[in-house]
């Protein structure tokens, strides 16, 4: 039995994770049975291609190998949500999203796409990647979604409005390949979403472009929406905010244990939890919640805690 868990923020949450996988290995009796951390997603900002959420921030090349050397070394991929819908022709050429590619480029680490333009690029230009299909492409008829498994990707991600959908979910023929996010924030059905992840592509590609130019200079976000006024409207979205405890309301939350006895079963073994741009007092509830035996929740929160506090487990010289 296998719960290969996919966690948020390889670079934002750096110590967070780090310090996280290394419970895991020091405690492993704490945890559920099969708990594996299978990747650590998100990117070094200021990616270009990301998606999904943007993120801001910069990040050098002495921290990026830092990071590839603590989760690599470690035997833990990173995988990067290239997921930005918004990309043209003259975006691939990217040259910090080439240079990190290039930085991680050695048959263990991954990528997450969803712009066919860009897809095409990395199995060209990068054959080495292990390609996942994002939950981004909003596959909801159960025909397109078997279809998508079917193709050459690592991993596809579930749309979440399908998470109890088992007639679909029966169906699928490869099982272990699909990936279900298991605590989504946004409203279930939400009518804009795709809105959403256009919105947040242009913001990525705009922040982007203004750190090349700009090292030094802070981007003036009121100059941004009067000049994109569509773009940022998303900006006070109310779910983005949402805890562990008000996402365990909403419909298409799975919990833990239909984890163990409903999903594992079926034949799923690939879970995501979300939270690149979440604190970490609301992530690390997600991570006891989850990965975690009840019973032993206090305890392991008690010792991750001691852990977050002892940089001697940090090692980011690459």
């Amino acid at each position: 039995m296998k719960a290969r868990f996919h966690l948020p923020d390889f670079a934002g949450h750096f110590k967070f994770n780090l310090v996280f996988a290394e419970l895991l290995a020091q405690r492993p009796q704490y945890f559920r049975e099969g708990v594996e951390i299978a990747s650590f997603y998100g990117v070094f900002p200021p990616s270009l291609w990301n998606g999904g959420r943007t993120q801001t921030g910069i990040c050098d090349k002495f921290f990026i190998k830092g990071v590839l050397k603590a989760f690599n070394d470690r035997g833990i991929p990173l995988r990067f949500t290239f997921t930005n819908p918004m990309l043209e022709k003259k975006h691939l050429s990217d040259e910090f999203c080439n240079m990190v590619m290039h930085l991680a480029d050695n048959g263990l680490n991954e990528a997450i796409v969803f712009s066919p333009l860009l897809e095409e690029y990395i199995r060209k230009n990068y054959p080495k990647y292990k390609l996942t299909s994002s939950t981004c492409k909003r596959i909801t008829d159960g025909d397109q979604l078997c279809e998508e498994v079917g193709k050459d990707y690592h991993i596809v991600v579930i749309d979440y409005d399908l998470n109890h959908d088992f007639e679909t979910l029966k169906k699928i023929p490869d099982k272990k390949k699909c990936e279900l996010l298991v605590n989504a924030c946004c409203n279930p059905g939400c009518p804009t979403r795709s809105e959403h992840y256009q919105a947040i592509g242009q913001q990525q590609i705009i922040y982007a472009n203004h750190v090349r130019k700009y090292h030094d200079m802070p981007l003036n976000m009121e100059r941004v929406k009067r000049e994109n006024p569509g773009i940022l409207r998303f900006d006070d979205c109310p779910c983005a905010g949402r805890t562990l405890f008000e996402i365990k309301e909403l419909k298409n939350h799975i919990s833990p244990d239909e984890i163990w006895n409903t999903y594992i079963p079926m034949g799923f073994e690939q879970f995501k939890i979300e939270g690149r741009t979440t604190d970490i007092f609301n992530l690390t509830e997600h991570y006891m919640y989850y990965m975690v035996k009840p019973e032993c929740r206090d305890q392991a929160r008690f010792e991750f805690m001691q852990l977050l506090v002892n940089n001697d487990v940090i090692q980011t010289n690459g």
